[in-house]
């Protein structure tokens, strides 16, 4: 059995053809677990993302699901395979409403009625503002409510990973606490979660195990833990974010 239910494998990613951001990247998530990726900006931690969903080919290295390689495999693919994105940038149909919202997400099983409605109901249940709102045009609502809707799109969908893209970015702190507390108890539903964010106590504080990145590369790796107890390792990440580590 593979120790990782997703993996880049001494992973390159260049963008206009020679412009290298990933530079022999390795990277596990492992299953039941929340592994967070930090790192300073420019670090390539977006980039590491979008190539675990395809949605950037490696010019070297493998993308594997379960250990099997997936490398090209398009993005919807990875849908099929239990793995769900939610990006950094607002991914929502604004002129729709929150259930057509929802609905779209359903598309591939569309027809299969039962089982759209225990998709929506399911994502209601995790969030019942959405039920409340689910009539009014997503553009409508505010940054953290419109963040729950792409969560819960992404949920609908009964995922065995998720990843997550700076979840909280440009949403208000009271907002942000609850998701990172959304995102904390996902493990315990069965749902194995990759985080790549720019919080970095929040990651740290949610994460079983963290990869830091440096230039495209591993700059670290190892259990959350490890970063809060070793000063050394809190020094490191110190040098990049204007605040450190809690132990």
């Amino acid at each position: 059995m593979a120790d990782a239910v997703l993996e880049l494998d001494r992973v390159d990613v260049a963008y206009h053809g020679d412009i290298r951001i990933l530079r022999g990247l390795s990277l596990k998530v492992r299953p039941a677990m929340i592994t967070g990726v930090i790192g300073p900006n420019g670090a390539g931690k977006s980039t590491a993302l979008r190539a675990l969903y395809g949605l950037l080919k490696p010019v070297a290295g493998d993308v594997l699901i379960d250990g099997r390689k997936v490398t090209g495999l398009p993005p919807w693919k990875f849908i099929d395979n239990g793995i769900a994105l939610v990006p950094q940038q607002r991914s929502l149909f604004n002129e729709l409403s929150v259930e057509d919202n929802l609905r779209l997400a359903c598309w591939s099983f569309r027809r299969d009625r039962a089982r759209l409605e225990e998709a929506l109901e399911r994502a209601y249940a995790q969030f019942p503002m959405l039920r409340d709102k689910r009539r009014d045009l997503a553009g409508s609502m505010s940054g953290g409510q419109q963040r729950f809707l792409e969560l819960g799109r992404a949920l609908a969908l009964r995922p065995r990973v998720l990843l997550l893209d700076e979840p909280t970015a440009m949403i208000a702190p009271r907002i942000s606490a609850e998701i990172y507390e959304f995102i904390h108890g996902l493990p315990a539903q069965g749902i194995t979660v990759l985080l790549v964010d720019q919080n970095v106590r929040q990651c740290v504080r949610i994460s079983d195990h963290l990869y830091v990145l440096e230039l495209g590369q591993n700059k670290v790796d190892g259990s959350a833990r490890a970063f809060q107890e070793d000063a050394g390792l809190r020094d490191l990440i110190a040098e990049w974010v204007d605040y450190r580590i809690d132990a």
